[in-house]
């Protein structure tokens, strides 16, 4: 079985955010050709050419049948979750999102599990959404940002939310956004190279050093794109932890090494050695497959690194891809046969 457990879809179209909430900075869809859009900021100003398969879910069937993809786990598209928008209008926003999503997956309950995304600028509010979207939408989780409007995820603000996702068995997957010094490295893509490992182990970091996993052991994280630069700087972090406990343990957690295996990543390493690295870091019980579809600076060839990798047993390749997410997403694997 093979369960991609990162991917991305929007809305085919949506109001017109600026004239429904009465400010901009907002994103919207051109459709200047069949099959293909630009995202355009209302000020004008291009983000990203998107085609078909990322709203459109007739056009993703296909290739995940090419690919022998069984289930595709959707989720929004970073740049839409509009944390800097008034905390009504977040709220509003993620349930347009999050009844969009749940609509897609009707009609294919075998193929796509959903992802919501929440008002996190807001944390009553998120905390809200994410009841509706378990007891309401049946979603098994949420994606959100690896940062709050560049508030740390260990913030206290968020305990809430971690509360409400123990007591509602909801899962969360942490992506990079709003990376830190874009403006100043964004030449050759780096914003996108290297800023977004390292925003994804500032997440980690934060919740680990802020106590998150200490005072929600049940709480199910999943940390995108192989944990980031997470699991090949851990020595230097461990490190840190003992030489400079003063600086960095501030809220007497344990040796970070001892949070390796508390929490997931997905498997988008695109590189057999620094998987297997991982491996050996958090545990093939604590690594998805996933692709990043539809993007190019995701596994586009669906996991087939994965598949080549003749040192992995069967059951190892199982648990990669498809177990680890299962226990992530608390499914069981008889609902999608």
């Amino acid at each position: 079985m093979k369960i991609d457990i990162h991917a991305h879809l929007l809305p085919e179209s949506w109001p017109n955010l600026k004239e429904k909430y009465g400010y901009g900075g907002f994103i919207y869809l051109d459709h200047h050709k069949q099959g293909s859009a630009r995202m355009m900021r209302d000020d004008g100003k291009f983000f990203r050419e998107i085609q078909e398969n990322c709203w459109n879910p007739a056009a993703i069937l296909p290739e995940m049948d090419a690919h022998n993809v069984d289930v595709m786990v959707l989720c929004t598209v970073p740049v839409l979750f509009n944390y800097w928008a008034q905390p009504e209008d977040g709220l509003d926003w993620s349930q347009f999102l999050n009844n969009h999503l749940a609509e897609v997956i009707s009609p294919y309950p075998k193929r796509f599990v959903g992802l919501g995304t929440l008002p996190m600028q807001h944390p009553e509010f998120a905390a809200q959404e994410l009841r509706r979207l378990r007891n309401e939408l049946n979603l098994p989780g949420v994606q959100i940002g690896s940062n709050i409007n560049d508030i740390n995820l260990d913030d206290p603000q968020f305990d809430v939310i971690w509360e409400t996702a123990v007591e509602t068995n909801a899962c969360i997957m942490v992506h990079p956004w709003n990376m830190m010094g874009f403006d100043q490295i964004e030449k050759y893509w780096l914003p996108w190279l290297v800023s977004m490992p390292a925003e994804t182990s500032r997440a980690i970091c934060s919740m680990m050093f802020g106590g998150v996993f200490d005072r929600f052991p049940d709480l199910r994280v999943l940390f995108a794109h192989g944990g980031g630069s997470f699991p090949h700087t851990l020595g230097r972090i461990s490190h840190g932890w003992h030489c400079r406990p003063d600086l960095v343990n501030l809220n007497n957690v344990k040796d970070p090494r001892e949070y390796a295996g508390k929490f997931w990543v997905d498997g988008i390493t695109h590189d057999q050695d620094a998987l297997r690295y991982t491996m050996s870091v958090v545990g093939a019980n604590r690594i998805a497959y996933g692709t990043d579809y539809p993007f190019p600076l995701g596994d586009l060839e669906h996991g087939k690194f994965i598949e080549q990798m003749d040192d992995l047993s069967a059951s190892t390749k199982e648990q990669l891809f498809a177990d680890s997410a299962l226990e992530f997403l608390g499914l069981k694997k008889e609902m999608f046969e």
